[in-house]
């Protein structure tokens, strides 16, 4: 892994990935946890909506999408090596950044015990041609402060703790899918691309022509995000360290 920040890298021994909708994760970082799960990392999926949305289909309903995208994600995570898959079922194209939500990801992080998060870019509105869905801005927004400060502070819904046991945790690795020069962080995926693209072929409802043409496509994208690192392929992310004994960055400051 390529990090040019000099800080820990991590991800640890077990690494939770919060996205918005089913397929959300194999664009993003399905390489990197193909990697890591086959070097013993314990993968923890979250996926906070029910994708049923993800249709131009006008005869698809809306909760029989919402069924087969989960079987969808449940195969992909299958393909990773993931093993622990989580929906909380919020409804697509309608999530918000508001205390609902960040507390049930801080409940959810208390559970697991994550020692690395990944989750999506809340500042990226667009790349490229392609506009930012607006859940997925909102869960990186959630789940960013869901991390930091929420799920580490003993004042934060103490009923968390009075009602169900779940002590503050502190997350040391947060990783923010990235594209572009903000990247701070390279996972080298050149031995799991083919991993990332079948897992993305299980999502058969979205991913409509899996062919060559797509399978390339992926390639590309791990080829570009490669550039700024020493790999071939690669995904890329905005790493921050956020480990209790990060004394040097911050000595005294608990906020």
């Amino acid at each position: 892994m390529h990090n040019p920040t000099g800080m820990l890298q991590g991800p640890g021994e077990k690494v939770m990935v919060i996205v918005a909708h089913p397929d959300d994760a194999e664009f993003m970082c399905a390489g990197s946890i193909a990697k890591w799960t086959k070097e013993g990392v314990e993968g923890v999926y979250v996926i906070v909506t029910n994708g049923n949305k993800g249709t131009t289909d006008k005869n698809m309903d809306p909760s029989t999408l919402a069924l087969l995208r989960m079987e969808e994600q449940k195969a992909a995570c299958r393909i990773l090596g993931v093993t622990n898959v989580e929906f909380l079922n919020f409804e697509d194209g309608m999530v918000e950044n508001n205390l609902e939500l960040r507390k049930e990801i801080v409940r959810i992080i208390r559970r697991h015990k994550p020692s690395a998060v990944i989750t999506e870019n809340p500042t990226a509105r667009w790349v490229g041609n392609y506009i930012n869905h607006p859940d997925h801005r909102a869960v990186g927004d959630a789940t960013m402060d869901a991390v930091f400060p929420s799920a580490r502070d003993v004042h934060m819904w103490p009923e968390l703790i009075k009602e169900e046991g779940l002590e503050p945790h502190v997350v040391d690795h947060l990783y923010l899918g990235m594209h572009g020069r903000d990247a701070n962080f390279f996972v080298d995926i050149s031995e799991t691309v083919e991993i990332k693209i079948n897992s993305l072929k299980a999502h058969k409802s979205q991913v409509r022509s899996p062919n060559s043409e797509f399978e390339q496509f992926i390639r590309n994208m791990a080829i570009t995000a490669a550039q700024q690192s020493e790999y071939t392929m690669a995904e890329a992310f905005r790493y921050f360290y956020l480990g209790e004994d990060d004394h040097e960055s911050n000595p005294v400051r608990e906020n």
